[in-house]
């Protein structure tokens, strides 16, 4: 019999709960989850019925981060072929986290305990994140004797600036729930977890509440910008807006406010 899958999806109208679906191990990271985290969002954004989509996890643990067992594989071998072949599996990793931050539905991702090593690359390439007191991050590859490869390194200095960030990879330790909401890392705090996924679901009830035309266009903008720079992004927000301003959504806000009535957005 096959195991389970690592990841789960629940729809609940227009929002997508993606369940880190491993407790057993506390839904540490291995092959088939970055393979499952790549054929899940690749989904999710192809569906027109989703606007917004909510990482949460089962168990005691959101993530014990990637499963060293699980990939031991991977780091036996010697020679330039072995070298290039393990090159070409991080990228394959790496693949799974991007499709993360390429989907054009915002992702929150809802915290609880232990966020460790992957777990804070995954969250670097959502859009929002919260937590609850509980919750410990840790970017904990150098005290492995690795170096982080899955997206913290390159995420993760545009969420929190460069001196938070260069303090926390370089000494690979623990850092807290409320120190992760002063750097900016996390924006909402919660007390358990009840709370935790009524402020994710309120969030992204507002989200889907607002034109999918132009909160999807609204992240595109945005991570071309910080990827690009400030003046190409000018460039490419008056391309985006020019193919997305003359839309049935902009005539339904427009009636909308005339009647003080709240709109209905179609996507069209």
């Amino acid at each position: 019999m096959n195991e389970k899958s690592p990841l789960a999806v629940e729809q609940e109208g227009s929002i997508a709960w993606l369940i880190l679906n491993r407790p057993e191990k506390r839904n540490a990271m291995a092959m088939d989850f970055f393979d499952e985290l790549r054929r899940h969002f690749a989904a999710l954004d192809k569906d027109p019925e989703i606007r917004v989509v909510i990482i949460r996890a089962d168990g005691e643990s959101f993530t014990a981060g990637i499963d060293l067992m699980a990939l031991a594989p991977l780091l036996q071998g010697e020679g330039a072929s072995f070298r290039e072949a393990l090159k070409k599996e991080i990228v394959q990793l790496q693949e799974g986290i991007h499709a993360v931050e390429r989907c054009r539905k915002p992702v929150i991702a809802a915290v609880h305990s232990h966020c460790i090593g992957g777990g804070v690359d995954l969250l670097s390439a959502c859009d929002i994140r919260m937590a609850i007191r509980d919750a410990v991050f840790d970017v904990r590859e150098t005290k492995m004797a690795m170096i982080a490869d899955l997206g913290t390194l390159q995420r993760l200095p545009y969420i929190i600036g460069q001196g938070h960030f260069r303090e926390l990879v370089l000494t690979g330790r623990n850092f807290s729930a409320e120190e992760a909401q002063r750097m900016g890392f996390i924006t909402h705090l919660c007390e358990d977890r009840d709370s935790l996924y009524g402020e994710a679901r309120s969030v992204a009830e507002e989200i889907a509440g607002c034109s999918p035309l132009a909160v999807q266009g609204a992240k595109e903008v945005m991570n071309y910008s910080r990827d690009h720079g400030v003046w190409a992004g000018f460039e490419y927000v008056a391309q985006k807006n020019a193919a997305v301003l003359l839309s049935e959504d902009l005539m339904e806000a427009f009636n909308a406010f005339v009647e003080k009535i709240p709109a209905e957005f179609k996507g069209n």
